[in-house]
C-alpha cells in the first residue's frame, strides 16, 4: 500500500532534473479490493510523473544554526614582489575570510582573479565577512513583524517578507521523504 508523502502546492527538490517544483497533482492508483492506492506519483509540471524517491522536501529551517564570528584577515601574496602589485588596494597581500576560530577554513580568492579585479575582490570580502550579522538582522526584522502583523506597516511587512525569502535558500535544508508512512487501516 502507498501513501501520499507529500501534498498539492508543497516546494519539492526534483533530483533527477536538478530543480526545485511545486506538487500540481497528487495522483493515488486505486486497484479494486484495496482499501488504499497501491501506488502514489506527482505531477510537478516537468513533462512526467515522479515517485516519491525522486523528490526530497526542504527539511525545517537551519537558521538557529551558530555560524560562528567571521573577520576579514589578509594574507601575504607569496607569489608577487610588492612592487608588482601597486595597484591593489593593500599590495603584497590579498583578503582571506576567515570563518573558524582557529583561523583558518573559510574564504579564499586565486591570485590570478584578485590580480584582475581587486576592488570587486576586496568588496566581496568584506560583504562575506558581514554575511552573518546581515543574517541576524534580517531574523530580527522577520521576527519583529511575526510578533504583530495586523499592526506592523505594509512597508515593513514587504521587507520582512522579501528577507523571509532572502534567507530561504540558506535555511534549508532538503531531506527525503519517510520511507514508509504507516498506513491507518493497518493500525486499525
Amino acid at each position: 500500500m502507498a501513501r501520499a508523502q507529500f501534498q498539492k502546492g508543497q516546494k519539492v527538490w526534483v533530483e533527477c532534473v536538478g530543480a526545485w517544483a511545486t506538487i500540481e497533482k497528487v495522483q493515488p492508483v486505486w486497484a479494486k479490493g484495496f482499501d488504499e492506492p497501491v501506488r502514489v506519483t506527482y505531477d510537478v509540471g516537468l513533462g512526467r510523473e515522479f515517485a516519491a524517491t525522486e523528490l526530497m522536501m526542504a527539511a525545517e529551517d537551519a537558521a538557529g544554526a551558530e555560524v560562528g564570528d567571521w573577520r576579514l584577515l589578509r594574507a601575504r601574496n607569496k607569489w608577487q614582489a610588492e612592487e608588482d602589485c601597486l595597484h591593489h588596494p593593500q599590495p603584497g597581500t590579498y583578503p582571506v575570510v576567515v570563518t573558524d576560530t582557529a583561523d583558518w577554513g573559510g574564504w579564499r580568492v586565486p591570485g590570478a582573479e584578485y590580480d584582475r579585479d581587486p576592488e570587486k575582490i576586496e568588496f566581496q570580502a568584506r560583504l562575506i565577512a558581514t554575511a552573518p550579522r546581515l543574517m541576524q538582522l534580517a531574523e530580527s526584522l522577520i521576527d519583529l513583524v511575526a510578533e504583530a502583523p495586523d499592526d506592523a506597516p505594509p512597508a515593513l511587512l514587504a521587507l520582512a517578507r522579501q528577507a523571509r525569502d532572502t534567507l530561504r535558500p540558506v535555511t534549508e535544508i532538503l531531506e527525503s521523504p519517510p520511507a514508509r508512512i504507516p498506513s491507518p487501516a493497518a493500525a486499525a
